[in-house]
């Protein structure tokens, strides 16, 4: 379940129009969302409060195994629509498997002049959590410089800093200060690092394959015949078999002088389009047309992602499978080797998406229909908005070659949603259970 910063901070990149998802570091972030999600371990408790769209508050206990505590704090420049916990949509929640829309140039707010002076400010964030009983203090400041640039600045006090060279080799926490500066211009995107504790340099680089979406389409535009229209970013020629999607490729390089090493990864995705069914269905013929009938048919790929990330210094490989093969169910297996060593891990995982009822709700990536009746237009593809008492939540579930399992179900009971996790070691006779934990949240707003 995402922390309720976590859930403010994309409210503030989806009202600042910021693509948080064309980044190389979150290539593979639907395969991760399966095989990689976090089981609480204990008890822990969160209880959050938005008074206004600008400042929320956030608190949180853990009472087991350890008693500790953290009192966090958010302010924004830009008026956010954050809801309560009863009345939020779980999917906004949980980190899960999904195909991620088109890469598109992001789109800054609007020019406000006054007297012929502009008098618009720039959109920011801040961000400040304080953790209890070690002192330690997290910041963050992030800012939008122009359309196509975003700076963030995050640093880590700890008063626990002044440890010896043994205790900082175990990598317990030391103060640090990071820089980040992000440039999306859509079909590129780029970010640039710097640590300054260890004097880390960092360059990272992702590039989309293709047409990019084009953010306000005319009306013009939809009223074309499909002959004369001009071809969308999600039609690709008629061709028999295979799925079609979009490519992305990117690469990260890093050195720190300081410690005097360096490193460098390459990775590429392919995933199939959120609205990848063909131009036909989309755009249904007359209802006397004898093709009216198949139109209406559901889209013949399943949403797929296919992710593969190689490291030539470390000699490790990974390479990711997963798809959605029903409205419900996505599955992902993951297969890492290391050319080096020969050692090797397959892991497999499942999300399963329970629901009280039987809904009527299509599959978000589903192309909604159009009554033959209404004029010819193309569909554009929408997520749909389950209710509250649609979905009751979500099973996950994973098991590695190193014989570790973890289950996992996330949820909502009344107004507070629940993650309940237990991690299992299948090869340990004496501690077959190695971790168990359940975590409550509970926020509102006015």
């Amino acid at each position: 379940m995402h922390p309720f910063t976590s859930y403010v901070l994309r409210s503030y990149y989806r009202a600042t129009g910021w693509n948080e998802d064309n980044l190389f570091a979150n290539l593979t972030r639907s395969s991760d969302a399966i095989l990689d999600f976090t089981v609480p371990r204990g008890l822990h408790l969160s209880i959050s409060k938005a008074p206004n769209g600008l400042f929320n508050t956030s608190y949180s206990m853990n009472a087991m195994p350890s008693l500790n505590g953290s009192v966090g704090y958010i302010f924004t420049s830009c008026n956010l629509d954050v809801k309560n916990s009863g009345s939020v949509r779980l999917k906004d929640m949980v980190e899960r498997f999904k195909v991620y829309d088109q890469p598109r140039r992001p789109e800054g707010k609007e020019e406000e002049w006054l007297a012929g002076e502009r008098v618009d400010t720039r959109d920011y964030l801040l961000y400040g959590q304080l953790y209890l009983p070690t002192g330690r203090l997290d910041a963050v400041y992030c800012t939008r410089l122009s359309h196509t640039l975003q700076a963030m600045v995050s640093a880590i006090s700890d008063p626990r800093s002044n440890f010896s060279s043994e205790k900082r080799s175990r990598g317990d926490n030391i103060s640090n200060v990071m820089f980040k500066l992000q440039h999306d211009i859509g079909k590129w995107c780029s970010e640039y690092t710097y640590g300054a504790e260890d004097g880390m340099w960092g360059v990272h680089v992702l590039h989309n394959f293709g047409r990019l979406g084009n953010p306000s389409g005319s009306p013009e535009d939809l009223n074309l015949s499909p002959g004369t229209r001009p071809k969308r970013v999600d039609e690709e020629e008629a061709t028999g078999g295979g799925l079609k999607g979009r490519v992305s490729a990117g690469a990260e390089f890093y050195i720190s002088a300081k410690e005097r090493s360096a490193g460098v990864s390459t990775g590429i995705r392919f995933t199939t389009l959120p609205d990848a069914t063909p131009p036909s269905f989309q755009l249904p013929p007359p209802s006397s047309s004898p093709l009216a009938q198949s139109s209406r048919s559901p889209p013949s790929q399943p949403p797929t992602t296919i992710t593969a990330l190689f490291n030539p210094m470390m000699g490790h490989i990974r390479a990711a499978y997963a798809a959605r093969v029903s409205r419900d169910l996505s599955m992902c297996s993951r297969f890492d080797f290391n050319i080096y060593s020969y050692d090797s891990e397959w892991t497999m995982g499942a999300e399963w998406w329970m629901r009280r009822a039987a809904s009527k709700h299509e599959d978000e990536l589903e192309t909604p229909l159009i009554p033959s009746e209404q004029p010819s237009v193309p569909v554009l593809q929408v997520e749909s908005h389950d209710t509250p008492s649609d979905i009751r939540g979500v099973m996950k579930a994973r098991i590695s070659t190193k014989n570790n399992v973890s289950l996992m179900w996330e949820g909502r009971l009344k107004q507070m949603l629940v993650s309940l996790g237990v991690v299992s070691d299948l090869s340990s006779r004496s501690k077959p259970i190695t971790a168990i934990g359940l975590e409550l949240s509970y926020f509102s707003t006015g």
